[in-house]
C-alpha cells in the first residue's frame, strides 16, 4: 500500500469547507479532466451546515480566481458585499467614543520607516490606522474598494468580502459540479471500514453502499465525523485562553433598502463578550459572541436586542439562533490517510474571520502539495501538522491581544482575560518585546504568516499601547511624516473618486466587472 497512487480523494461534508476544498483540489488537479484526479464529495442530505460564517480576508479573491469563479456571479448570487477591514468599538475603555481599525491595507510606508514611534512622539492623539493608512477614513464614508471600471479581483484598496454564508455553499456547489468535475453523492455515512494498516478504506453508506477513496478529507463540522470520532485523535481546548464559546446570530433588516452598506466588519465590546455587525446587500447579519461562565443567554440576548435597536433595526427582532461552541483544535489534523478541514479541525471564535482563511489556507496547502503516494503522504501529514499547529497558536495570540490589552473594569470577564495566567507564553514574550520596540517581521518567521506584522502593529496601538523610553531605534522622523501625509492625500484622492460600497454592489448585479 504504501507505494500506491493517489487516485481518488473523497471530501465527507459540504459547505463552505467541503466545497472550497474539493474545488481547489479539482481546480489544481484536472478532476475534470479523464486522466484527473477523481475528487468525490459526499454529505447528508439531512445535515444543515451551521453557516454563520459571514466576513472572509483579501486571501478569498484569490481563491474564488484559482478555481475560476467570476467574481461579477459572486456577488450576484452570494448576496455578497465589500469588506475593507473590522471597526473595534469599546474594546479599550468601553466608552462611546472609544473605537479604532484594523484596516485590510498596509500602513503607508510600512517597513521603510518606523511609523510606531514617530506616530508615539508626535501624533499620539490620533488613532494610528487613521494616521498610517488612507482606509480607514474610506470605511468611515462607505466607499468601496475600487471603482466600476476596475477588472474582477483587481482593487484599488485591498479587500475582502461579507456574504451569506449559505448562499457561497451552495455557489461552490454548483460551481463544483458543473465546471470542475466534482463527484456529488448525497448519502448518510454509517460507518467506516479500514484497511488493516489502520488507514481509511472506505465509507459506509446508506444508498450507494461503500464509497472507496485513498484520501479522507473531513469536512463534517464539530462532529469531526473521521478525525474525532473515528480516530480519536485528541482535542486541545483553549478555553483557558479565550472564554466565548457560545453566540447569539440573528439577520437583522434594512429600513430601507437603499441604506448605506457598512465597508468593515464592526465588532462591538459588551461586558461578558462583543458583538458582530455585517453589512449584506439585503441585510445585516448581528451576532453576540460571549462567554457562559461570565453571563446567561438571556443577558446576552437583551444586549443584542438593545444592540440591534439602537443601530437601527426593528424592534420586533426575530428570535436569535443559538450557536455553541468549545474554542480549541486538534492535536493533529492530518492522521494516517485522513485530515480535517473547516470546524472538524478545530474553532476559536468568530472575532477577525479566521476560520474561513484557516479553510483556505488547509485546502490551498493539500493541493499544493497533494501526495501522490501512500508514502509520501506521510511526509506531507508531518509538514501539514507543523504548519497548522502553529498557524493555530497564532491565531489564538493575535485574538488574545485584543483582549489583554483592554482596560475595561466593568466585569470579570475583562479582569479575568487579563490575567497572567490566561495570556499564551508566546504572548507574553511578545508584549515584553514590544515594551521597547514596534512588532517588526522577525517576531513572525514564517513566510506564509496567519496574520501579518502589521496587522498586530494595528491592534496594539489601536488597544493603545505605549512602549517605555529607551529603545536606541531611529524614529525616521521626517521620513514618517511624509508617509503619515501620503497616507492623508491618498484619502482626500480616494473619497471623490471611489462609489459607496451599495453604489458599486448595484453596478455589479446589473451590468457586472470587467474581466482581466
Amino acid at each position: 500500500m504504501t507505494s500506491s497512487f493517489i487516485r481518488h480523494v473523497v471530501v465527507v461534508g459540504g459547505g463552505s469547507a467541503g466545497w472550497l476544498t474539493a474545488g481547489l483540489i479539482a481546480a489544481e488537479h484536472g478532476a475534470a479532466q479523464p486522466d484527473g484526479l477523481r475528487v468525490t464529495l459526499i454529505e447528508s442530505p439531512e445535515v444543515a451546515a451551521i453557516g454563520v460564517g459571514e466576513g472572509t480576508w483579501p486571501s478569498m479573491r484569490d481563491t474564488l480566481r484559482r478555481i475560476g469563479v467570476r467574481e461579477s456571479d459572486f456577488f450576484r448570487e452570494c448576496d455578497a458585499a465589500f469588506k475593507q477591514g473590522s471597526l473595534f468599538a469599546r474594546w479599550v475603555t468601553g466608552q462611546d467614543q472609544d473605537r479604532y481599525f484594523h484596516p485590510f491595507s498596509l500602513p503607508q510606508g510600512f517597513g521603510d520607516a518606523n511609523l510606531a514611534a514617530r506616530w508615539q512622539e508626535s501624533y499620539g492623539n490620533v488613532p494610528f490606522a487613521e494616521l498610517a493608512s488612507y482606509q480607514p477614513h474610506l470605511c468611515l464614508q462607505g466607499r468601496a474598494p475600487k471603482q466600476a471600471a476596475t477588472p474582477e479581483f483587481a482593487a484599488v484598496a485591498n479587500y475582502g468580502y461579507h456574504l451569506d454564508a449559505g448562499k457561497f455553499g451552495q455557489f461552490l456547489k454548483k460551481h463544483c459540479l458543473e465546471r470542475l468535475g466534482v463527484h456529488y453523492v448525497p448519502d448518510h455515512v454509517l460507518g467506516i471500514e479500514s484497511h488493516e494498516n489502520g488507514d481509511i478504506a472506505a465509507l459506509r453508506t446508506q444508498a450507494h453502499g461503500l464509497l472507496e477513496g485513498d484520501l479522507f478529507i473531513d469536512c463534517t463540522g464539530m462532529r469531526s465525523l473521521l478525525l474525532g470520532q473515528h480516530y480519536g485523535v485528541p482535542f486541545l481546548g483553549q478555553k483557558h485562553l479565550l472564554f466565548n464559546d457560545t453566540a447569539l446570530a440573528v439577520q437583522v433588516p434594512y429600513a430601507r433598502e437603499d441604506r448605506p452598506i457598512a465597508s468593515q466588519t464592526t465588532s462591538t465590546a459588551q461586558r461578558a463578550g462583543w458583538i458582530w455587525d455585517i453589512g449584506l446587500p439585503s441585510r445585516r447579519g448581528v451576532g453576540h459572541v460571549y462567554s457562559s461562565a461570565h453571563t446567561s443567554d438571556e443577558e446576552a440576548e437583551r444586549a443584542l436586542r438593545a444592540y440591534v435597536l439602537h443601530s437601527g433595526g426593528p424592534q420586533d427582532c426575530p428570535a436569535p439562533r443559538k450557536i455553541g461552541f468549545e474554542p480549541g483544535y486538534r492535536e493533529r489534523f492530518w492522521h494516517r490517510n485522513c485530515v480535517a478541514v473547516g470546524l472538524s479541525s478545530g474553532f476559536i471564535e468568530p472575532l477577525e474571520a479566521s476560520a474561513l482563511a484557516l479553510v483556505e489556507l488547509s485546502a490551498a496547502m493539500i493541493a499544493d502539495e497533494m501526495p501522490v503516494t501512500r508514502a509520501q503522504m506521510d511526509v506531507t501529514a508531518r509538514r501539514f501538522n507543523d504548519t497548522f499547529r502553529y498557524r493555530w497558536e497564532r491565531v489564538i495570540a493575535f485574538l488574545k491581544l485584543h483582549y489583554v490589552l483592554s482596560r475595561r473594569e466593568d466585569s470579570d470577564y475583562w479582569l479575568e482575560n487579563r490575567a497572567p495566567a490566561s495570556i499564551p507564553d508566546s504572548l507574553h514574550e511578545l508584549l515584553a518585546l514590544w515594551r521597547y520596540r514596534p512588532p517588526i517581521r522577525g517576531d513572525f518567521p514564517r513566510i506564509e504568516e496567519v496574520f501579518p506584522t502589521a496587522s498586530w502593529q494595528y491592534i496594539l496601538y489601536g488597544m493603545g499601547w505605549r512602549s517605555a523610553p529607551g529603545s536606541t531605534a531611529r524614529t525616521d522622523g521626517d521620513m514618517a511624516d511624509g508617509y503619515f501625509r501620503e497616507a492623508a492625500d491618498l484619502a482626500r484622492r480616494m473619497l471623490p473618486a471611489l462609489p459607496s460600497n451599495r453604489e458599486l454592489i448595484d453596478h455589479i448585479r446589473t451590468r457586472g466587472l470587467p474581466r482581466i
